[in-house]
């Protein structure tokens, strides 16, 4: 963590959670700070579940698990939800409170260790949720879904605020998609699944200049065919 967020004075306490002078919730980002925790957290944010039932999808162990729900708890970004007796025992069951939602301030907070993680566990969720897509047959369902590739050379000006339109634009989906729920809720229509995903990020030069590379190849080969066509009528 940065030395001017260690002291106390720059703190102040927001129903019971600890936020900066800048307003990065400190809990939020400590409890992302360890890899399983941030996993566990991800998966509180879809649905409720015991440690149990973590333990056995993370495949780690019960007592680590139930360790870091512990701290995530004490963080007041999961909650209890619901106690049921299991052999003798009572298992807990837990989800979050709220969506864990880091602004580029937070992000910075959290230790590189803990940075690459959430990125490569994004990213395969990303990936299982299109494959699931793909699989379903419902990718392509519909006509007016979106899907754009746009690879682009910028300058520091524009990498900024093109992150800044990406994170506006996430703001007014998850506004779109309170309203929504609402809507549902009232109607008592069946709502549909979708999934939104925006990714911005820097490419090697190396794997920036594959794409060209390919395209000439492409017209290369269209380039040839046409002569080939052309010959052919001649004769």
């Amino acid at each position: 963590m940065p030395a001017k967020t260690k002291t106390a004075k720059g703190r102040k306490k927001v129903k019971g959670r600890t936020k900066s002078k800048r307003g990065v919730n400190q809990d939020l980002v400590k409890s992302l700070a360890h890899e399983l925790r941030a996993e566990i957290l991800a998966i509180l944010n879809e649905r409720m579940a015991s440690p149990n039932e973590l333990a056995k999808e993370l495949d780690e162990g019960l007592s680590q698990v139930s360790y870091h729900v512990k701290v995530l708890k004490d963080y007041n970004v999961i909650t209890l939800v619901k106690t049921e007796p299991r052999r003798g025992a009572v298992e807990h069951y837990y989800r979050a409170t709220s969506r864990a939602y880091l602004t580029d301030r937070d992000w910075h907070e959290l230790p590189e260790s803990a940075r690459v993680a959430m990125s490569a566990d994004l990213f395969q969720m990303i990936l299982d949720d299109v494959v699931a897509s793909l699989e379903g047959e419902v990718f392509d369902r519909r006509e007016d879904r979106h899907m754009s590739w746009t690879p682009m050379v910028v300058d520091e000006k524009g990498w900024t605020e093109i992150n800044g339109i990406l994170d506006a634009a996430l703001k007014q989906v998850l506004k779109a998609q309170a309203s929504s729920v609402k809507r549902v809720a009232r109607s008592k229509e069946e709502g549909i699944n979708m999934s939104v995903s925006m990714i911005g990020y820097e490419v090697p030069e190396k794997a920036a200049k594959k794409g060209p590379k390919r395209k000439a190849k492409t017209s290369a080969k269209k380039a040839k065919k046409g002569k080939a066509k052309a010959k052919a009528k001649r004769k």
